[in-house]
C-alpha cells in the first residue's frame, strides 16, 4: 500500500488518539502535504523537531494498529463488499442461468456472513 494511502487511513481510525499538537503536525504533513520546513516555520520548531514527531505519530498509529486491526478489516471488508456488488451487478443483468444465480446467492449469502463474523 501506498504509504501515504497508508498514513491517512491510519489517521482517519486512530487520529483522535494523538494530541491536539500532534495531530495538527500529522494533518499538515499527510493530508495537506505541507514540507517539515513549511511546518517548522509556521510552528517556529524545527525541520527536525516535525520530523520527530511524525515519526512519532507513525509509530503510535502503526502501534493501535497491530493492537486493533481496524484499517486492515476495514479494507477486507471493503473488497468483500466489492465482490458482493460484482455478484448483484451479474444477476441484475439478467444475463445468468437459474443456476449461476443461485450459485451467486449463496456467494453473496457466505460473504456477507463473513463480514458480519468479522465485526
Amino acid at each position: 500500500m501506498d504509504k501515504i494511502l497508508k498514513q491517512a487511513l491510519l489517521y482517519d481510525f486512530y487520529g483522535e488518539l494523538l494530541t491536539e499538537h500532534q495531530k495538527s503536525i500529522y494533518e499538515d504533513f499527510v493530508l495537506n502535504d505541507y514540507s517539515l520546513s513549511e511546518i517548522g516555520e509556521d510552528r517556529n520548531i524545527s525541520r527536525q523537531g516535525v520530523y520527530d514527531i511524525i515519526k512519532r505519530c507513525d509509530r503510535l498509529l502503526d502501534g493501535y494498529e497491530e493492537k486493533l486491526h481496524l484499517v486492515q478489516k476495514f479494507l477486507m471488508a471493503k473488497e468483500q463488499v466489492a465482490q458482493i456488488h460484482s455478484y448483484a451487478s451479474e444477476i441484475l443483468k439478467n444475463n445468468c442461468t437459474q443456476e449461476k444465480t443461485t450459485e451467486y446467492l449463496r456467494q453473496i449469502e457466505d460473504i456477507s456472513n463473513r463480514i458480519l463474523e468479522e465485526m
